[in-house]
């Protein structure tokens, strides 16, 4: 077992609040501009991708804290494109996706071999972000 680097932890955590953070406020919007015929059952998907960022940011804040780090009051920069058609908000929440896997991804690699805890934490999140990248690409297929 090699010795946790916790500072590189601590910084790319509170990343990772930061962006789970912004996902919240992406998913509520994105939730909020659907229109169309199949309406209520993709709002009802981004309401629980906000919720459920809520929740990735609320873990990550509770590892933050433990490893005596401070969370920051900030969330990730985001870009309003105001394209808000099912297609291009599906592919701005695979891109989402995409960047929470590899900050996931980057936690893996700071605590990999140096915390049994952080490493499966790290890797439950990956698997849960390529769930939701899977599951968007499917329903990005009737666009194609």
């Amino acid at each position: 077992m090699q010795d946790l680097d916790q500072e590189k932890a601590i910084d790319v955590l509170r990343t990772i609040m930061e962006f789970e953070l912004a996902g919240v406020v992406r998913y509520t919007h994105y939730a909020l501009m659907i229109t169309g015929p199949n309406r209520i059952p993709i709002v009802d998907f981004f309401k629980a991708q906000a919720t459920e960022s809520l929740l990735h940011a609320q873990q990550v804040g509770e590892i933050l804290t433990g490893l005596e780090g401070h969370p920051s009051l900030q969330i990730t920069q985001m870009e309003e494109t105001h394209k808000h058609s099912v297609r291009d908000i599906l592919t701005e929440s695979l891109a989402h996706e995409t960047n929470a896997l590899n900050m996931y991804k980057k936690l893996l690699d700071i605590v990999k071999d140096a915390s049994i805890y952080l490493e499966e934490f790290a890797r439950t999140m990956i698997g849960n972000e390529e769930l939701h990248a899977i599951e968007i690409k499917k329903m990005l297929r009737d666009f194609s």
